[in-house]
């Protein structure tokens, strides 16, 4: 009863909190007007931040009558929120916010988001999995959600990020929350966390100084001892914190940690060792900002200083503020006690609060808004689970991969597959996959079956299967009791893995892998949730490639590092590198996203690469509206017409640059079946130019199908292939091989207009495939894949996808309404390229935004990538310059309109140059290489899948405006 009143009340003093807490000084002004109204008792309890929750047998308890307390009698600096909902600490953050004298700072202890604390809010992966990444953007943008998060709900700090080097396996709690064992990881990662909060206004906390990575004691029970000398201290606890400083994080927490190298007291914990603090801390490595205790209610300080003395003991040594006192009255006593035996003066507390001040200021508390209750919790997991899935996309490991035969394993496979969850007797995504991805049984072993149970499945299994992908679940995060693992599972992992090969799969902390170190398909998965089981399920079926490294070391063979990678040409590096403003890039994710909530598309891929380097590669959404297949970076797509430069225009360069076509000739010196007709004497270069006078396009689908309902002709078409129908249209959709010449016909009998008139032809590109075919005497598809595709290591580019990878690999593109009336996946969209069997010089290629980037780093390199010469500098002169007195077009290739700059409608974009060249893509695909900035833009996406309205996509101008961010983050328009 009394906590419904209190929430009652909440509500109504919310609505009168904006009026009273706001302020149109400056810093200095409002610093100086707030500390004037503190009495002395008051300036103490400003240094102390106390507890606003807990949980009692399982439950959130509030301590709403101790907080109003602290607040209404002692005027505290803040408080730290734990666990509960997030209505119930906003309501509560209200009222408190509207008792104060003075705003409440806010924190949290939330270094994998407020799902850490939060019922209702799902968790972010822990800093370990984080560790498994090589994406430094993917840490800022955890930073920058947290942040998020933070602000949503009123929170002004939070206490993350952890930044100590966990050396120690054993270590009891620490472990996950650390990024791993490599100091330089562990930095880079921890900066980019703070700088995603306090870039989005959250001060961040680097912890446990001066590092509580290798300990065997948990602090919160007892005092762990750090028995390193200091110049190992200095090579590796305290880099982390050196490097965290110079980047400006604004606060550090003092762990409780006996070090004897610092301070050899005994039994004197850091957070009250002025060596620590004082001398270390602030006087050698230079740090100015706020410390905050570690919570003076562990074990770890409480033991040693009960009663008040350890608030006294903190601010002595050198702290700012004091985190979970306890004992308030006792402490501000206590402290005023240290004044009178000068320990501490007035002075040096009244600058404690006066920083303390200047940083409630800089995080906004002199103008407090109440926390909007609508939409809370849907608000605060908005962005998690793309963010999860980014995360288990780039840190699934492949530790070991000694049989490739089942690894990757894809879908459809003829093999007998199991699938045993071990830990499990829950159904879960994993299982779910492998049923629908290969049919494979599913076997679930608890933690309470024993060793005979585990005897008796392996004897079944024995010879019953070719393959067993075993997971192994549920187990403990910390590494007592071998992490909770049944030894009877384990047994059961190793049996199997002896008798059949097996795909094992560790979803957890990876230091159980200790394990099964030698197994020879072996995954570290780092989580157990739904999404990272996806991914994984993925991965295993060689969807996405492996990006993840291990980061700590597990055993001998499998130390930190370990990670078998795909590696590309291209690399990848952290935007400012490359001379992109990161915090303006990022904004193409608001540009897809709202794209793909207007339903424009259902989900994107863009990638950016400078100077040979990719900056920045992203996918979005899903694979249709109805299909909730996410969107993989590595997903391939139909590129509809930049087949034209990615195929067709690249490979007649080539033919040029060996001197066996020559662009001045006609179609007639090259394509016999042309000769006798009005089409024979079209020059090759206008063609290029789209300026020869074909028409745009043929609809040759339109004389095949019954013009009432639209079916395919059943005299033309077979729904199996055989000698006479041969070519693949579609799913059981077979044309008859005999119908090529009626396509050539239909081209050569369409009307001619004049030439040297612009009109965009895909017949054009028909013509110069053919051409290709003629002169190379191999299909268009086999010879740009012979001769580029292929000793470029793109393996995911080609014509006929199908042939090569499951549909599931491909992105859909429509269902079409009529002629196929099919769900398009992996065949051609274009309906003409599909009759020329899916392989033409107009439309027909499928791929992926990386296979894209190192074609157009190949150009970029004028022909030549790591020392391999496909044409001549000269060639791609030719061929990327304006060569049209009367369009935009160079040779094959798209570029800029000649007046953009005064363009209503710039095309491609505002700031392209007019060096660019590219091309776009009818299915919502889009190449864009820019010479002046060294610069390539791919933008890949499905957006014909059927919405009602596909060219919602084109008035809104997401291509464009990508585009446009991309060079606003160089800086690129700024004058």
């Amino acid at each position: 009863m009394k906590q419904t009143w209190l929430l009652a009340a909440a509500l109504l003093a919310a609505g009168s909190l904006t009026a009273q807490k706001k302020s149109a000084l400056n810093a200095d002004q409002w610093v100086d007007s707030v500390f004037k109204t503190l009495n002395n008792d008051q300036k103490i309890a400003q240094l102390m931040i106390v507890r606003s929750s807990g949980m009692k047998n399982g439950i959130p308890v509030f301590y709403d009558k101790e907080v109003e307390e602290a607040i209404k009698k002692y005027n505290v600096g803040g408080i730290c929120v734990f666990q509960g909902g997030p209505l119930q600490h906003a309501l509560r953050i209200n009222n408190f916010q509207q008792l104060a004298k003075t705003p409440l700072l806010v924190t949290v202890d939330g270094e994998w988001g407020l799902g850490m604390r939060f019922d209702s809010v799902m968790s972010l992966p822990r800093q370990v999995m984080l560790g498994a990444t090589n994406d430094p953007s993917l840490m800022y943008d955890y930073g920058k959600a947290v942040a998020e998060q933070c602000k949503r709900v009123g929170i002004q700090v939070n206490y993350a990020p952890v930044v100590d080097i966990n050396n120690n396996p054993a270590n009891p709690v620490i472990g996950e929350r650390s990024a791993g064992e490599d100091k330089i990881k562990v930095t880079e990662l921890g900066i980019q966390y703070m700088k995603g909060l306090q870039d989005h206004g959250v001060m961040a906390c680097a912890k446990h100084f001066p590092g509580h990575g290798d300990v065997a004691v948990d602090s919160h029970y007892d005092l762990p001892v750090i028995a390193k000398s200091r110049q190992e201290l200095d090579s590796l606890e305290l880099y982390p914190f050196r490097k965290m400083i110079e980047a400006g994080v604004g606060s550090v927490m003092v762990g409780h940690l006996a070090v004897p190298a610092i301070d050899d007291a005994k039994n004197r914990p850091s957070s009250v060792s002025a060596k620590h603090i004082n001398e270390l801390l602030r006087k050698e490595l230079g740090f100015k900002g706020l410390t905050f205790t570690d919570a003076l209610e562990m074990k770890g300080i409480a033991n040693y200083y009960p009663d008040g003395e350890a608030s006294a003991q903190s601010l002595i040594a050198g702290n700012d503020l004091l985190c979970l006192p306890g004992d308030i009255a006792g402490g501000i006593q206590a402290v005023k006690k240290a004044i009178r035996k000068k320990q501490l003066t007035w002075a040096s507390i009244n600058e404690k609060v006066r920083k303390v001040l200047y940083a409630k200021y800089q995080y906004g508390l002199a103008n407090i808004n109440p926390i909007d209750l609508h939409n809370l919790t849907a608000d605060l997991n908005k962005d998690i689970p793309a963010l999860r899935r980014r995360v288990a996309e780039e840190a699934i490991t492949v530790l070991r991969n000694e049989n490739r035969a089942i690894f990757p394993l894809q879908p459809g496979t003829n093999r007998r597959v199991a699938y045993v969850a071990i830990g499990t007797n829950q159904d879960n995504v994993l299982a779910n996959r492998m049923r629908k991805d290969y049919g494979a049984h599913t076997y679930f072993f608890n933690n309470k079956l024993d060793e005979n149970a585990a005897n008796s499945l392996i004897q079944f299994m024995i010879g019953q299967y070719d393959v067993v992908i075993a997971g192994i679940h549920s187990y403990n995060r910390t590494p007592a009791r071998n992490f909770g693992l049944n030894p009877a599972g384990l047994h059961l992992l190793g049996h199997l893995r002896d008798n059949i090969p097996t795909i094992t799969v560790f979803f957890g902390n990876p230091y159980a892998i200790k394990n099964s170190c030698d197994n020879k398909v072996l995954l570290a998965a780092y989580d157990d949730d739904p999404i990272t089981q996806e991914t994984a399920a993925d991965l295993i079926n060689g969807k996405i490639r492996p990006k993840g490294k291990l980061p700590v070391s597990v055993c001998p063979e499998l130390s930190v590092g370990t990670g078998l990678v795909t590696q590309r040409l291209l690399p990848e590096t952290w935007p400012g590198n490359l001379g992109f403003r990161y915090d303006h890039l990022v904004k193409i994710d608001s540009v897809c996203l709202d794209a793909i909530k207007q339903q424009a598309i259902p989900g994107a891929v863009v990638l950016v690469a400078r100077d040979g380097k990719i900056a920045f590669e992203r996918s979005y959404g899903t694979y249709a509206y109805n299909d909730s297949t996410p969107m993989y970076c590595e997903t391939i797509f139909d590129m509809a017409s930049v087949t034209k430069i990615m195929a067709t225009t690249l490979s007649v360069m080539k033919l040029v640059d060996e001197g066996r076509l020559d662009i001045n000739k006609t179609l007639g010196d090259y394509l016999e079946w042309t000769k006798g007709s009005n089409k024979a004497g079209l020059r090759i270069k206008d063609i290029l130019l789209h300026e020869a006078g074909l028409k745009s396009f043929i609809p040759f689908y339109r004389e095949t199908i019954d013009p009432v309902d639209g079916s395919p002709n059943g005299a033309i078409y077979s729904n199996r292939p055989d000698s006479v129908y041969a070519i693949r249209v579609a799913e059981n959709l077979f044309l008859r091989k005999d119908f090529t010449d009626t396509l050539h016909k239909r081209i050569l009998q369409s009307e001619l207009g004049p030439s040297g008139k612009y009109v965009y032809s895909d017949n054009d590109f028909i013509f110069l495939g053919r051409i290709v075919e003629a002169i190379t005497g191999q299909d268009l598809d086999t010879y740009a894949r012979s001769t580029f595709y292929e000793p470029l290591g793109l393996t995911h580019t080609g014509f006929k996808p199908r042939t090569r990878f499951p549909a599931s690999y491909m992105a859909p593109t429509e269902t079409e309404p009529v002629f196929r009336k099919q769900r398009l996946q992996g065949d051609v969209h274009d309906p003409g390229a599909a009759m020329f069997g899916g392989v033409a010089g107009h439309a027909g290629l499928f791929s992926t935004a990386y296979d894209l980037a190192v074609l157009s780093q190949l150009l970029l390199s004028k022909g030549t990538l790591q020392g391999q010469t496909f044409f001549k500098p000269s060639t791609v002169d030719l061929f990327t310059v304006y060569a049209s007195g009367i369009s935009r077009r160079a040779l094959g290739f798209d570029k800029p309109e000649r007046d953009n700059p005064i363009r209503k409608e710039p095309y491609p974009a505002t700031y392209a140059s007019p060096e660019t060249y590219g091309h776009t893509g009818f299915t919502g695909t889009c190449v864009w290489i820019d010479p002046k900035y060294n610069l390539t833009y791919i933008f890949l996406s499905n957006r014909v899948v059927n919405n009602g309205d596909p060219n919602k996509f084109l008035r809104m101008s997401v291509r464009p405006k990508v585009q446009d961010i991309i060079y606003r983050s160089m800086g690129v328009g700024e004058n």
